[in-house]
């Protein structure tokens, strides 16, 4: 049964569960998303499921690159939503989408962001340097995009290097948020949509510079066996029902 198949290999990769519909359900539709879009597209996928009586949205929710890894070995996904251009790129490149179906659909920021309960005074980047700032969390830029934006940013102001002893990686943007949230560290980057869905516990202290525009893309996947209804969702996720959903959430069109 392709739920059972996708909550074992979802287990199996320590993601964030596969929701599986009740028994009897008529269809369902496995979406891979970036981490970042958790809240927003839970909502989407709800709202989806309302104006499709009998079908469940999967959402299969990771760093963009992990997921990507995981459609190229196969992984059953119908739809593929990443939080950068460059793993959709490579999607694109190994053959991964389905012709004419990739589009942006979002776009974010990337901020650097502290524990609420912080006493250190961050104003920016350039802070970190100091010497009573000793972790900064970012994503492993090899698959998570909010780590290649920092690592973009980082670079732009000349403090990829000097700040080598103190980077923290994480796995994705929203282990980033955890890191933050549990003050284990003292700074991080995360994008700002991130920071918003913390419930106050972390909070953006500047954006940053250098990343060029965060733009969000998503696809169907050349071997979903449900093109039909993988489209239908990437355009329910353009319309204005959607995008209202996506501002709710702090991300804001193309």
């Amino acid at each position: 049964m392709r739920c059972a198949a996708a909550l074992v290999f979802a287990a199996a990769s320590l993601l964030v569960p596969a929701r599986c519909g009740a028994a009897g359900a008529e269809q369902e539709l496995l979406v891979s998303a970036a981490a970042s879009l958790t809240n927003a597209f839970t909502e989407a996928a709800r709202a989806f499921e309302r104006a499709n009586p009998g079908l469940r949205v999967v959402l299969n929710l990771a760093a963009s690159g992990t997921l990507l890894q995981q459609i190229g070995n196969g992984a059953p996904v119908d739809v593929f939503a990443s939080a950068d251009q460059e793993t959709m790129d490579q999607a694109q490149k190994r053959g991964l989408l389905a012709d004419g179906s990739r589009t942006n659909f979002a776009r974010n920021l990337l901020v650097l962001a502290v524990p609420a309960s912080s006493k250190l005074r961050i104003a920016g980047v350039q802070d970190l340097v100091r010497p009573d700032i000793k972790r900064v969390a970012l994503g492993d830029p090899s698959f998570v995009p909010a780590g290649r934006y920092a690592r973009q940013g980082l670079v732009a102001a000349g403090l990829w290097d000097v700040l080598a002893p103190k980077r923290i990686p994480g796995n994705s943007v929203r282990q980033v948020l955890d890191y933050l949230a549990r003050g284990e560290v003292d700074a991080g980057f995360v994008f700002a949509t991130d920071a918003a869905a913390s419930k106050g516990r972390v909070v953006a202290v500047a954006e940053v510079g250098g990343t060029g525009p965060i733009l969000y893309p998503i696809a169907v996947v050349a071997e979903s066996g449900k093109k039909d209804l993988a489209r239908r969702f990437e355009e329910f996720v353009l319309s204005p029902a959607a995008g209202a959903i996506l501002a709710r959430h702090g991300f804001s069109r193309p």
